[in-house]
């Protein structure tokens, strides 16, 4: 872009200059001339503006032209300043412009200088970003020799009252402010110091007269940061420190090249003393920096942003013991009694000394710890916390002193650093500290060579590789800890750090973590972090209990994985004491009550996943009264699961629930494959008995423990079992709304049939068998129906979506085993529901019975027997085809499904699903499910055998639909479609024919009596499109239109009469050529929302038009 900027530049001034153009092209020009402004900077945009001596007068004649107030405009406004700010550059005298001054009228005459000037202070108080261009001007205008000497002092003046005399209070006083103090700042930024030296110190005091820093305005306070920065850079010469430290080699190539022998034997430079140390520093320098220091810590982080790049600048110019007082102040910042705010400026000071060269490597012993505390800083505030800020630029200080320092230099703190840099990479909860942390990383495996296996790090933890926060916890995390270096710091930053964080997210990430980092160091992890952990178990802080119970759970387990490995027992690990603070964690907690109120639920949710580790560690606790402690604490958890929030309900019901089977599994086993009887006899009694609570989430918990008990407990008790949880999955009046239950009841048979197994002779208390499966199999088929619907939606198709992934596994299990069990009957039942819920309307669960329908067509280890026309299916729906099939997409997903109607024993199903589907409200499902059914019938259209039979069963789902406003509303609007489509042409030849005298008959059936204004809008539709077809079915259905002509419902009969009059220019042998006009005109002039008798009138007198006998008036029987 940039080699094409003058050209664009001076095509569209070309049609600025023109004195033909018109006012809106010009403007449009000076717009894109903003355009490419905003996108390339205007500082390089401004290089490019002619500034010839014949520029100066058209840039000021255009300004005569421009409203101030005009907000259309202010682009043109915009760059006018612009360009006159480059005009002032040229290097001859404003005088010589005013040759012809003394000609012109006296009130008139006006200086070239006066009218820039003008210019200037105009649009320095306006609104919009002409004030910006207005403040560069200035310091190009201002600073000019011949100006300088006239109007400086008066400008400077104008500026100061303008400060003084407004208010940050109002919103002109915060404009006005706004244009002075950025005029200021870049005439004191450009200005020669030798001009501005002699108004520093008024400007100064007028400055510190204004308070700016008690204004919330944050530009304005930016912006006084910013002209007190440039003020006390005009008190001190401009100068480089000689005392400032110099890196010898500032080239990475260079630097990589130098070999770690050449390193260790390299000297530290010396710094070279301050030669002028004697040199007096003016007064309002120490006003400057005390101000600085002030921005540091304010609120926002551009005003501290702006203090920090002063401060450097400042210390610059400072002899080095002044430098070094500044050096101890912006420590001071760095205290636990400051906000993070100042933490957060300190940093940045830090990072722009240090880049600087202004921190010498004398300082680093007392800024290095420093930093590696901001590396982790936090501070909670309520439910959350502030400190990424802080994290952030401390990361961009170990950047910057990466590339500041030499190698040995940092030698003493490379550990710490490092160790530092890789936590924050791998463990900080927000991507854009792990992210700043990696790129500091990589500079200093770059520029300082020392980190140990930097290259190995760098290579894994990169850019993209730290985007995702579970992968840095549990999968980076482990790669780094590899290196012993770095694998206790590792893990006791997160014993330190983040087991006790707020956000329970990164406290069960961080307990995995351990879990993976505790196989690396096992005695450290057993030695130290589990006692500490035990410790910070019993905290009076929540996050810190709720982290400490799943660190304490992980790490035990991670320790028994490595005794099996090594063929030794997890207690050679542990010690007694830690045996025992294991067992106790439980009874205590219960003891003290925390498994009640607000912070119960993270209690239950941890110390259920505790018993599963600890179960799965094969802790020596059989026959002990803690695992009856942890059975209560099981099967109260999923008792009260309606007392805990719906966010935490399922998380708590899993964690109780894979406990239940690791406990069962460790502790409740007599001999291997024997239940304790004991515990066979007091738990599945117990758990079937809550499944018939009145409590919905009850029936949750207990039937998905059931599911998960281990098939030596369900021994004997199997179809107890089955029964109970069948009756769970059964709709009733009064459990109709228990969808949830129904759901995990399914899920729960369905994982019972794969853990006891399948065998064709056995008993039905033993396994699935010939006895029970078509019980099984009914219930699972009878929950395809469930269409139950609340205030939350259709939470039927939860249950639908369980009965379609259970029947899928459970067949998918006996085709494996036994697939003589499979009847054919079942099977076509199956499949049938499947490409139902495969043609309807809700995208995810269509997505899911198409996946469901194809895994059981094309799976062949071996193939599921006895599926109907399997050849024909395996022909439309190709393996290669379908992998590639976006279900969740209707215009992919329903042109394969409307090809299962060509299929007899599909095609009423398909069908019932496609009128949901096409009668929807959901506009990309209408369209191409529509699209799909019109294709495939503009195929059969000519096939009257094909299509007979397709109308049949199209009638045969509205008859056994009749009055389910699910299906007959959408249907109707279906039949709608198709008729108006022409999809029954064939049938129109005929009198009378069977399909339409049906259709009518079930039409007039479903709208009798109803109030429902949408059914009866589409049945007018039908209604309408029905009479194409001819003989005594057209006079029928005319009849039925002159009663819905005369309909209660206004609406009704206005929809009706527009429907009609649509209906006779569409088909014009409807009504008799002599007659049509006047049919046309009772039409469209009858208002049909007026009474009722007046519309009879011309009701009777349509009908008699259309020689159809008027409707009777039937009077309702008096009451005796």
């Amino acid at each position: 872009m940039s080699l094409s900027l003058e050209w664009m530049m001076n095509l569209l001034l070309d049609m600025v200059r023109d004195k033909t153009s018109p006012a809106a092209l010009v403007h449009l020009a000076f717009k894109f001339l903003y355009i490419i402004t905003k996108v390339r900077g205007y500082k390089v945009f401004l290089r490019l503006f002619p500034h010839e001596v014949a520029d100066v007068q058209p840039v000021l004649d255009m300004f005569s032209g421009q409203n101030p107030t005009d907000h259309e405009t202010w682009e043109t406004r915009y760059m006018l300043l612009l360009w006159l700010s480059m005009t002032c550059l040229i290097p001859f005298d404003f005088s010589r412009f005013d040759g012809n001054l003394l000609a012109q009228p006296e009130e008139t005459r006006v200086s070239t200088m006066d009218r820039i000037l003008c210019i200037a202070q105009a649009y320095l108080a306006v609104s919009d970003k002409a004030r910006d261009a207005a403040a560069v001007l200035v310091s190009r205008f201002i600073t000019r020799p011949d100006v300088r000497q006239r109007r400086m002092a008066g400008f400077l003046d104008w500026s100061l009252c303008t400060l003084a005399r407004s208010s940050f209070q109002t919103m002109e006083g915060v404009i006005a402010m706004d244009g002075s103090l950025q005029a200021l700042a870049q005439i004191f930024k450009h200005g020669k110091r030798e001009d501005c030296l002699p108004y520093a110190s008024t400007v100064l005091q007028s400055l510190d007269g204004c308070r700016l820093s008690e204004s919330n305005q944050t530009l304005l306070r930016k912006l006084g940061v910013k002209l007190v920065q440039r003020l006390g850079l005009t008190f001190l010469p401009p100068k480089v420190a000689t005392w400032r430290y110099q890196r010898g080699c500032r080239s990475l190539a260079a630097n990589l090249q130098l070999s770690a022998q050449d390193r260790s034997e390299q000297k530290p430079l010396e710094v070279p003393p301050d030669s002028d140390e004697d040199y007096d520093i003016p007064d309002g320098v120490e006003s400057v920096i005390e101000q600085l220091l002030v921005g540091l810590k304010d609120k926002d982080t551009v005003v501290r942003w702006s203090a920090a790049k002063g401060i450097g600048r400042m210390a610059g110019r400072l002899p080095r013991v002044l430098a070094d007082e500044v050096v101890g102040s912006v420590l001071d910042c760095f205290s636990f009694q400051e906000t993070d705010k100042a933490w957060h400026g300190g940093c940045l000071a830090l990072a722009e000394l240090g880049r600087r060269g202004l921190l010498l490597p004398s300082r680093l012993k007392e800024v290095v710890p420093v930093i590696l505390k901001a590396l982790t800083y936090e501070e909670k505030r309520g439910a959350c916390s502030v400190g990424a800020h802080v994290r952030d630029a401390a990361c961009y200080v170990c950047w910057a002193f990466a590339r500041a320092y030499e190698p040995q230099e940092l030698r003493p703190f490379v550990t710490s650093i490092a160790s530092a840099l890789v936590i924050s990479t791998v463990f900080d909860r927000d991507v854009n500290c792990r992210r700043a942390a990696s790129a500091a990383f990589q500079e200093n495996v770059g520029r300082q060579g020392t980190f140990p296996h930097g290259i190995d790090i760098v290579t894994t933890a990169d850019y993209f590789a730290v985007g995702n926060r579970a992968h840095c916890f549990l999968v980076i995390s482990v790669f780094i800890a590899g290196f012993p270096e770095y694998t206790q710091p590792m893990i006791d930053h997160l014993v330190a750090m983040k087991i006790c964080h707020w956000d329970g997210d990164v406290r069960e990430l961080s307990a995995k973590a351990l879990h993976n980092l505790a196989q690396l160091a096992p005695e450290h992890s057993a030695a130290q972090v589990l006692p500490a952990l035990l410790s910070m178990a019993l905290s009076s802080d929540l996050h810190t209990r709720h982290g400490a119970i799943l660190a304490c759970a992980e790490v035990t387990y991670a320790l028994f994985k490595l005794a099996v490995q090594r063929d030794r027992p997890v207690t050679d690990y542990l010690e007694e004491n830690v045996v025992q603070g294991l067992r106790q964690i439980h009874q205590q907690l219960w003891e003290r009550q925390l498994y009640r109120g607000l912070g119960g639920e993270l209690m239950r949710q941890a110390v259920c996943v505790l018993v599963e580790k600890l179960s799965l560690s094969r802790m020596p606790f059989r026959g002990d009264s803690v695992v009856g402690g942890w059975q209560w604490l099981i099967d109260d958890t999923l008792r009260s699961l309606h007392l805990v929030s719906s966010q935490a309900r399922q998380q708590i019901k899993e964690a109780a629930v894979t406990a239940l089977a690791a406990l069962c599994c460790e502790y409740y086993v007599k001999e291997p494959g024997e239940a304790c009887p004991e515990a066979q006899e007091a738990l599945i009694p117990q758990y079937l008995a809550e499944l018939r609570g009145p409590e919905e989430m009850a029936r949750c918990g207990f039937s998905s423990a059931l599911g998960a008990l281990p098939a030596f407990l369900l021994r004997g008790q199997l179809q107890q079992v089955l029964t109970g949880l069948m009756a769970v999955t059964r709709s009733s009046p009064k459990d109709v709304s228990f969808a949830e239950a129904r759901r995990d009841g399914l899920k729960a048979i369905a994982r019972i049939c794969q853990t006891v197994g399948v065998k064709a002779e056995g008993s039905p208390d033993e396994a699935v068998c010939r006895e029970n499966v078509a019980q099984v199999y009914s219930a699972l088929l009878d929950c395809m129906g469930d269409y139950t619907t609340d205030s939350r939606g259709d939470v039927g198709s939860w249950v639908r979506e369980a009965a379609m992934t259970s029947l899928m596994e459970l067949t998918l299990l006996l085709a494996q085993t036994q697939p003589s069990l499979i009847d054919a009957h079942v099977c076509e039942r199956l499949m049938c529901c499947v490409a139902q819920q495969a043609s309807e309307k809700i995208d995810r669960f269509r997505a899911h019975a198409c996946s469901v329908f194809v895994t059981l067509l094309h799976f062949d280890s071996p193939p599921v027997p006895h599926v109907p026309h399997r050849e024909e299916l395996e022909r439309l729906l190709p393996r290669s085809d379908v992998a590639s099939v976006n279900w969740n997409a209707p215009s992919q997903a329903f042109p394969h499904i409307t090809q299962l109607l060509a299929l007899p024993t599909y095609r009423y199903h398909v069908l019932l699903g496609l009128a949901v589907s096409v009668g929807g409200l959901t506009e990309s499902t209408v369209r191409y499910s529509t699209q799909s059914l019109l294709g495939y019938m503009k195929g059969i259209q000519k096939d009257p055998e094909a299509l007979g039979s397709f109308s049949k069963t199209l009638l045969q789902v509205f008859e056994n639909n009749l009055l389910n406003d699910r299906v007959s509303v959408a249907l109707l609007k279906m039949l709608d479609q198709v008729l108006a489509n022409g999809c029954f042409d064939i049938f129109a030849t005929e009198e009378n024919h069977p399909f339409c005298v049906k259709l009518l008959t079930l039409c007039k059936e479903e709208i009798r009596k109803s109030k429902d204004v949408q059914k009866l809008l589409s049945s007018i539709a039908v209604l309408c499109g029905m009479v194409q077809f001819c003989g005594d079915v057209r006079k029928k259905v005319l009849l039925q239109l002159s009663l819905l002509l005369c309909h209660p419902f206004p609406v009704i009969r206005k929809a009706t009469a527009s429907r009609v009059y649509e209906m006779v220019l569409t088909y014009s042998d409807v009504v008799a050529a002599d007659v049509l006009d006047e049919v046309m005109a009772v039409l469209s002039d009858t208002a049909w929302d007026a009474a009722l008798p007046v519309v009879r009138e011309q009701r009777n007198r349509l009908c008699d038009l259309l020689g159809v006998p008027r409707p009777q008036l039937v009077s309702k029987p008096s009451a005796c």
